[in-house]
């Protein structure tokens, strides 16, 4: 995993995704940009997580973030594009559905798809 140093910039979207291990269903991925005034206590990889601890964690996240999206590739995309470019789409569609344009992108996983502003894998 890389060396991860903080940008000096005060939007960094945070981007992640489920669904990569179904056959069947669409890729879905999250892109959030967090308050720093409003931190989150526990806030950590949601694999290290117990479900009802996550699903408190994302009700406390809907409230205190400054904005959040959800981005989606269709199962007859991921058949078209292939299941990685899939999930750089609908990244990228997550980027794009924020209400903030972020200054910089962190993206949880190997590769970063194209976006219009910086960004890093972590």
């Amino acid at each position: 995993m890389m060396e991860f140093v903080y940008p000096h910039t005060h939007l960094v979207a945070g981007v992640d995704e489920v669904g990569r291990g179904p056959l069947v269903g669409a890729v879905v991925t999250a892109a959030v940009i967090l308050d720093p005034a409003k931190p989150i206590v526990g806030l950590n990889d949601s694999k290290k997580l117990s479900e009802k601890r996550r699903l408190a964690l994302f009700d406390e996240i809907k409230e205190k973030a400054l904005c959040w999206s959800l981005g989606r590739a269709e199962p007859h995309e991921i058949d078209e594009l292939n299941i990685l470019h899939a999930t750089m789409l609908a990244m990228q569609r997550a980027v794009a559905g924020l209400s903030i344009v972020p200054e910089f992108v962190l993206i949880d996983g190997n590769r970063c798809p194209s976006l219009p502003m910086p960004s890093q894998r972590w």
